[in-house]
This record gives structure tokens, C-alpha cells and sequence, in this order.
């Protein structure tokens, strides 16, 4: 009795990890296409990405000084007119 409770426990054990498994690989491929999407996708978008940190800084205090930017522009960017 207590070997056929033990087989049915390592089962249940055994189908969550699958589950877990599966989900995991549905959130990276919908991760993946929604960042191909953005980065690639529509026409007339400016993506913009920047680092910046103090110079001459080393270890913790570097890693806590940087901040990373991301910023996205919808529809065409136009110079401005010098009136």
C-alpha cells in the first residue's frame, strides 16, 4: 500500500514539473516575439537606449551610480525649423 501512494506522489510531482516546464517555455516565446515586435516591427518608430554612470568609479558604487534609459517615439520625428 504505502509504495503505490509513494509511485502516485512522484507522478503528481513529475506532471507539475512538466507544467512548470511548458509555461515557462510559453512566457520566453511570447517574450521573444513582443521584443521582435518592438524592436523591429512598425514603421516610423525611434527607439532610444542609453547608459549613463560618474566616471572614475569603481565596484558597488559603479553599479549603484548607473541607470540604463529606454525610450520609444511613436510616428515620424521632424527636425525643427530654425525660424
Amino acid at each position: 500500500m504505502k509504495y503505490k501512494t509513494l509511485k502516485l506522489f512522484q507522478r503528481r510531482r513529475n506532471a507539475r514539473k512538466n507544467q512548470a516546464t511548458k509555461k515557462l517555455v510559453q512566457v520566453l516565446v511570447i517574450g521573444l516575439i513582443l521584443t521582435l515586435v518592438l524592436l523591429t516591427g512598425c514603421e516610423n518608430i525611434k527607439h532610444k537606449i542609453g547608459v549613463s554612470t560618474k566616471p572614475l568609479q569603481s565596484g558597488e558604487q559603479l553599479k549603484n551610480s548607473t541607470k540604463l534609459n529606454y525610450t520609444i517615439v511613436f510616428g515620424k520625428v521632424r527636425p525643427q525649423e530654425d525660424d
